[in-house]
């Protein structure tokens, strides 16, 4: 094993329990990437350290004690044990001194691998894949955050069904000489899992329907949908919290929060917006969550504003966006994509020199890619934000002229709550001048209601 740096600064939060075990996080990484080290630098890609100072964070994130962590460097991945058999008896070594009763392994490892390292070790071996769906499953509250991570897990572990139950090979047989060997552990196993996947996604189904009616209600009152999207832990709860005043969990670890949460959010103007926090982004995020979330994701699908959230203070912030505007593509969501707005948060963690780099490389970008740098924490950036959504709000939106009688309060009333008030003058005729900006839909309704000049 490599010498290992420990990230002091990666973990500041006190864990809410106590440690559920002990365990040693191990990085594999093939020599063929490591000697591709300073291109993938040049093309922001993660290094081994960073990629291992992740998987501790994500352990962690599930109060597991890292009591050992460090890089595995390959020449070939082995099919029945991933890493060479001199890592490991190294492991089993360590594994047996220290105490060990978890080992992560920050990779894809197949069921095989898994169980010849669980009999080589002695302790339970879990992959990248099955440390976030075992962080997905604590995190989820509601009844459908626990819906669709039982869904992922099952999927999942369909795939991990080895023939451990030989002896039960006659659980479920026929009768007489022609009954055949009748129905496997494996396969019943199988069959149980396959019924309980199709119970559950009966019931996303219902969710997914129950959604769409909610975003039609809203559509018909209507407010715009401004979803906050991003990587795990680059503020996005504590940029909800800041904006809409709620009380949201919000902490510097992994995946915090869990399941999305909606609330409303006046704009300067007096417009209203509803501000959705959604579940956050990884790096090599199982497809298995991102299938099982999709009812949930719609909420990002169906969005009029879409804020990409980044940490502009860690040092794999471009690698983490591409990983963002990965999972987006797969969602149908192009970097292109005219909702985004890119809000470059914590640089109250950057030093003057940090933040000078950061606002020059804002400014250098096309007026309407322009990221908004803001301090969710501190609330530095928040006004110009709000406004940025605004604008971008407006953006093919009919602006509109009216004269209302002043004595028309519940005319007015209704065009704060329906359209986006500009401005509003007493004119010299005893009039009221309004200007207005309103979608199409609206502005139609607002054209017969009132007289447009």
């Amino acid at each position: 094993m490599e010498p290992r740096r420990r990230d002091q600064s990666a973990d500041r939060l006190t864990p809410t329990r106590a440690e559920t075990g002990r365990a040693i996080v191990i990085e594999p990484w093939l020599k063929q990437s490591a000697s591709r080290a300073a291109s993938a630098r040049e093309a922001d890609m993660r290094t081994p350290q960073a990629r291992l100072e992740e998987a501790v964070g994500l352990a962690r994130a599930i109060d597991l004690n890292v009591v050992e962590q460090g890089l595995v460097t390959l020449g070939e991945i082995r099919p029945a044990t991933y890493i060479g058999k001199g890592k490991v008896d190294e492991f089993a070594g360590l594994v047996k001194s220290l105490e060990v009763s978890v080992v992560i392994m920050d990779c894809p490892v197949s069921p095989v691998q898994q169980r010849n390292l669980e009999k080589a070790w002695g302790a339970k071996v879990i992959d990248r894949t099955g440390l976030i769906l075992e962080i997905f499953g604590r995190r989820a509250r509601t009844r459908e955050g626990a819906l669709q991570v039982e869904l992922a897990h099952l999927n999942y572990q369909k795939t991990r069904l080895v023939r451990a139950w030989t002896h039960l090979e006659r659980q479920r047989g026929g009768f007489g000489f022609l009954g055949g060997p009748g129905e496997t552990q494996i396969e019943a196993d199988r069959r149980v899992i396959g019924e309980r996947i199709a119970r559950i996604e009966e019931e996303l189904e219902k969710v997914k329907r129950t959604r769409a009616l909610h975003r039609e209600s809203r559509k018909r009152v209507p407010y715009p949908i401004v979803a906050l999207v991003g990587y795990t832990n680059a503020g996005k709860s504590t940029l909800f919290n800041r904006m809409t005043q709620a009380t949201v969990l919000s902490a510097d670890m992994l995946f915090a929060t869990l399941d999305p949460t909606l609330r409303a959010v006046d704009l300067p103007h007096g417009s209203r917006v509803i501000l959705s926090d959604t579940v956050g982004f990884i790096s090599d995020l199982p497809t298995t969550l991102v299938a099982a979330f999709r009812a949930t994701l719609e909420e990002v699908i169906e969005a009029d504003v879409i804020l990409h959230v980044r940490d502009m203070s860690h040092e794999d912030a471009a690698a983490q966006s591409r990983d963002v505007e990965a999972v987006l593509g797969e969602l149908g969501i192009e970097p292109t994509d005219k909702r985004l707005i890119e809000v470059w948060n914590k640089i109250d963690r950057l030093d003057a020199d940090g933040r000078a780099r950061a606002a020059n490389l804002a400014e250098r970008q096309p007026a309407e890619r322009r990221p908004v740098l803001v301090s969710a924490l501190g609330g530095e950036g928040i006004d110009a934000l709000t406004k940025a959504i605004e604008r971008r709000l407006g953006e093919g939106r009919l602006t509109l002229s009216l004269s209302l009688d002043p004595a028309d309060g519940a005319g007015l009333s209704w065009l704060y709550r329906h359209a986006e008030v500009l401005t509003r003058d007493l004119g010299d005729d005893g009039r009221l001048a309004v200007t207005v900006r309103a979608d199409a839909a609206n502005a139609d309704i607002v054209r017969r209601k009132y007289a447009a000049i």
